[in-house]
């Protein structure tokens, strides 16, 4: 798994500590009302793409970069869904390090590019409706962020 250069730093400080951390996640919607996913290679889940907002980064400018870097696709926000935190987001990664994030779901549309897996962060994508997705093995928070989505998907029919 990527880590950020500042993320690294509070590392070296800290160890594999708790820490808490802002993150972003974006539903990206296609036309027929389906929501891409992604397969997550450090803990092999599946979730909505997403990742951690860098100091000074806006969180819908964050959004952008993560799904650029991860999917190889540009993505225009087009509304939040809600901001999550909670038990079910606190992860402890293979590596030891423990994390618990507060996140910001948008949800998105692909301007360009066709979802590319990187490889290493995102190791497979699929695009699913609602029922598809809670038939796949999730992270902890999907089930909690997912009915959330796709109602407002629902309600906006961008």
């Amino acid at each position: 798994m990527a880590i950020s250069p500042h993320l690294a730093g509070v590392r070296a400080k800290v160890g594999s500590d708790l820490l808490m951390l802002p993150s972003v996640c974006g539903f990206v919607f296609d036309s027929a009302g389906r929501a891409l996913m992604a397969r997550h290679g450090d803990v092999g889940l599946w979730a909505a793409p997403g990742g951690g907002v860098d100091p000074d980064e806006r969180p819908e400018d964050a959004l952008v970069r993560e799904l650029q870097e991860e999917l190889r696709i540009d993505v225009a926000p087009r509304g939040l869904i809600g901001v999550y935190g909670g038990p079910e987001f606190r992860t402890v990664y293979p590596n030891g390090h423990q994390c618990a994030y507060v996140i910001a779901v948008y949800a998105c549309v692909i301007e360009a590019g066709t979802p590319t897996p990187d490889g290493e962060e995102i190791t497979d994508a699929r695009w699913a409706t609602e029922t598809e997705i809670t038939g796949l093995t999730t992270t902890a928070w999907m089930p909690l962020v997912l009915p959330d989505a796709f109602a407002w998907w629902r309600r906006q029919g961008v």
